[in-house]
């Protein structure tokens, strides 16, 4: 990546900060909601599948999850559902959006070693009053040269961010633990991706191949960046 390189992508969530924890703790608190009705794992199943219909709807955040686990528990409970159910459903999310932001380890530290030789950016998804709110609370915001908040993560996506940046796709690095989403789509257009995992990803962000790029770097965290650049 050397000499190469001018602007550098960071994915937020799970990336520069903890976040899918916060969700599948969620999932097991709204699983003890229900589950005199079906089976745990029944649970998980219908809400999943609720999310996954919803997404071209909600898109990917908290209110969508929100919105998804109502609409969950009132096809289990056939309509039936008690209103203190939706009320402690709504008290979950609303739980979830008022959660300190946990900083991962190094990511400040590398930051403050790149701010000034490079544009770094933030590119996440997710709602975007949440992720503002998010980085705001982070006290990271002032490191970036550019902050998008996207409703996916698809080539056409990242090639508007490229273009809005005027960069090209070979000077652009994306930073970041979904493979699905930070890391295919940014080699596909020629960009170089480097895969950060997390100890927990959501089930949808999975791919069930091995990536042979060479632009693609595999680190064991953030600060594995440094030396490559």
């Amino acid at each position: 990546m050397k000499n190469k390189i001018t602007v550098i992508a960071f994915d937020a969530d799970d990336t520069l900060w903890v976040n899918e924890p916060y969700f599948r703790d969620t999932e097991e608190q709204f699983a003890d909601l229900l589950e005199d009705f079906v089976p745990r794992h029944s649970i998980m199943a219908e809400l999943y599948k609720t999310e996954m219909a919803n997404l071209p709807l909600y898109g990917y955040g908290i209110k969508g999850f929100m919105l998804s686990m109502t609409e969950t528990a009132m096809r289990i409970t056939m309509g039936k559902i008690d209103p203190i159910i939706v009320e402690k459903v709504l008290e979950l999310g609303k739980e979830m959006l008022n959660k300190p932001v946990e900083l991962l380890d190094g990511v400040e530290e590398v930051l403050k070693a790149l701010h000034g030789k490079y544009r770094l950016v933030v590119a996440t998804k997710g709602d975007l009053l949440d992720q503002q709110r998010k980085l705001t609370k982070s006290g990271l915001d002032h490191y970036f040269h550019h902050i998008e908040i996207m409703s996916d993560k698809q080539e056409k996506d990242y090639q508007k961010l490229i273009r809005h940046l005027d960069c090209k796709a070979e000077e652009f690095l994306m930073l970041g633990n979904s493979l699905k989403s930070d890391i295919l789509p940014v080699l596909n257009i020629g960009g170089h991706a480097a895969h950060i995992p997390y100890h927990t990803t959501w089930v949808h962000e999975s791919i069930d191949h091995t990536i042979e790029h060479p632009n693609f770097y595999e680190m064991g965290s953030l600060a594995e960046v440094l030396p490559k650049l």
